[in-house]
């Protein structure tokens, strides 16, 4: 698959397998991913990998902070319990959550440099994986804002910055394309000063 091919046709996987990536195989792509575009050569991705039983971890924390964040509401308590034990259900059935974080910087414009190389770090993740035949799902929570998280996976919201969460697994089902606006109606030329 070539890289035209991969843009064009990798899609956001919502349903994957239940068999786990190889470890090499995530590595490879973790490595080759590694070659975007970084301020300074920072490198500043960093990523936690929750797979197995390693998933408890990730899911439960999440599920508290859901909770702290007030997502369930507690008059109703039994379509509550529905819909934790069907989010739980859901986030169990996807075999690897890697988290995708980066340390702060004091420095507004190193801050988003460094958020900029994070994110085409994230997008070389993707299109690798893609022509691997394996799905990602970027996604994001407002719990990535919540301190009680970070401090149950590990983290301080004081020096780090949690820039996605990577679903990934071989994927069960390919979602149909979604249109995308064209080119012409987002550009703007600029000739003359």
């Amino acid at each position: 698959m070539d890289v035209k091919e991969a843009i064009a046709k990798r899609r956001s996987i919502r349903s994957f397998q239940e068999q786990q990536i190889p470890e090499h195989v995530l590595e490879d792509i973790f490595q080759l991913a590694s070659w975007a575009p970084t301020h300074r050569m920072k490198e500043p991705w960093k990523l936690k990998v929750f797979q197995g039983k390693g998933r408890n971890i990730y899911v439960k924390a999440l599920m508290r902070s859901y909770e702290r964040l007030g997502f369930f509401h507690q008059n109703q308590t039994e379509k509550a319990e529905k819909m934790k034990q069907g989010i739980e259900t859901y986030l169990f059935s996807i075999p690897h959550h890697v988290l995708v974080y980066m340390e702060k910087e004091e420095d507004p414009l190193k801050m988003d440099e460094d958020f900029a190389s994070v994110s085409a770090f994230i997008q070389n993740v993707q299109l690798i994986a893609w022509s691997k035949g394996i799905g990602v799902l970027w996604t994001s929570s407002p719990c990535y804002y919540e301190n009680g998280f970070y401090e149950e996976i590990g983290l301080h919201m004081k020096g780090h910055k949690i820039v996605g969460l990577l679903q990934m697994g071989f994927p069960k089902s390919i979602p149909e394309p979604k249109p995308r606006t064209a080119i012409q109606e987002k550009v703007e030329w600029v000739e003359e000063g």
